[in-house]
């Protein structure tokens, strides 16, 4: 099986945060982003939720996580409400759409706009590439690739990406599709963390990959959501420190009290990439419990699978309507 490449410079040093460039975009973004979901999340009231986005601006981090359907729609409103006040022109700002459909998946896009409260939003996702029919529904025509490329024609994105967390072989599948359709990602998102090395590796078998097409990578779930800590087998700082070792353009992560912003901000200014021996001994670690996904959840069950929960999200299924179709419509 493939070594998980790791990178070969911690970044450009600023202050307290590291910057990398994201893929082949030319952007400069923090190494660090705060994650969306968590911003309307654990009984946060919106005055804290803008002020916890507003603190990590103001610290450095630049990349800013979120989603259409993050807490229904909470994540995008505050965070379009701490952005005011000049704080937008200082972000890199990406959300994410789960429509399939064409028409879908415009709407959802007006509806981050209108929230985010922005005319343009730096990167759009595909959401939850989780199904091995979600590559085909997005290219076919009439399929959610249509909306998102008229966006950037309208200048309302600047970049495309998409996410997923269940198998790595749907995301190298979305690949294929998008090279079959002449199309180049400018992102991806997946889970790399301490654990991902020994099931279902994304590390193993789509980071070559994405390093080879120079596609900005997005790690997200360093911590499985606080799962893979209840192993007691490795700290926060050990699971910042080894996604960041990574050729990974960002770590998102959750960050739902000040807290744990300072935690952010210490893996930054504590960080030195790992060497492939210092990697090893930590995958060894995590090995014996990691081997069938058991702190894996979003890999080994449907908890982490908005999408699935609620299927109309995701629009009708594209084929079916062109087959249903009358001739010459």
């Amino acid at each position: 099986m493939n070594q998980i490449p790791l990178t070969s410079s911690a970044g450009t040093r600023k202050g307290e945060m590291l910057y990398r460039t994201l893929g082949r975009t030319g952007e400069t973004v923090s190494a660090i982003g705060m994650g969306g979901f968590h911003i309307a999340q654990h009984g946060l009231t919106e005055k804290q939720s803008i002020r916890l986005v507003r603190s990590a601006i103001d610290r450095g981090i630049t990349f800013m996580d979120n989603s259409w359907d993050y807490n229904e729609g909470q994540s995008e409103v505050r965070m379009g409400k701490a952005l005011k006040d000049g704080y937008r022109q200082k972000v890199f700002l990406m959300t994410k759409i789960d429509g399939r459909t064409k028409d879908v998946a415009a709407r959802q896009i007006e509806t981050c706009l209108k929230r985010l409260r922005t005319d343009h939003i730096d990167l759009i996702q595909h959401h939850e590439i989780i199904r091995f029919d979600d590559p085909d529904r997005i290219f076919a025509k009439g399929g959610a690739m249509e909306a998102v490329v008229a966006a950037k024609t309208a200048g309302k994105i600047r970049f495309i990406g998409f996410t997923g967390h269940k198998d790595p072989h749907i995301h190298l599948y979305m690949l294929k599709v998008a090279a079959e359709h002449g199309f180049h990602f400018d992102t991806a998102q997946m889970p790399l963390n301490v654990m991902d090395a020994h099931y279902r590796s994304f590390g193993k078998m789509v980071l070559p990959e994405l390093v080879k097409q120079q596609i900005g990578v997005l790690g997200m779930k360093s911590m499985g959501d606080g799962v893979i800590l209840k192993s007691k087998i490795v700290t926060p700082i050990e699971c910042l420190h080894f996604a960041l070792s990574l050729p990974t353009s960002v770590v998102i992560t959750g960050i739902d009290k000040p807290k744990i912003l300072d935690q952010a901000f210490e893996a930054a200014k504590t960080f030195q990439p790992m060497t492939r021996t210092q990697i090893a001994r930590l995958l060894q670690k995590t090995k014996e419990v990691a081997m069938a996904g058991k702190y894996e959840l979003f890999k080994t069950s449907s908890h982490f699978d908005s999408t699935a929960k609620n299927p109309d999200w995701l629009g009708g299924d594209t084929r079916e309507v062109q087959a249903l179709a009358p001739p010459g419509k």
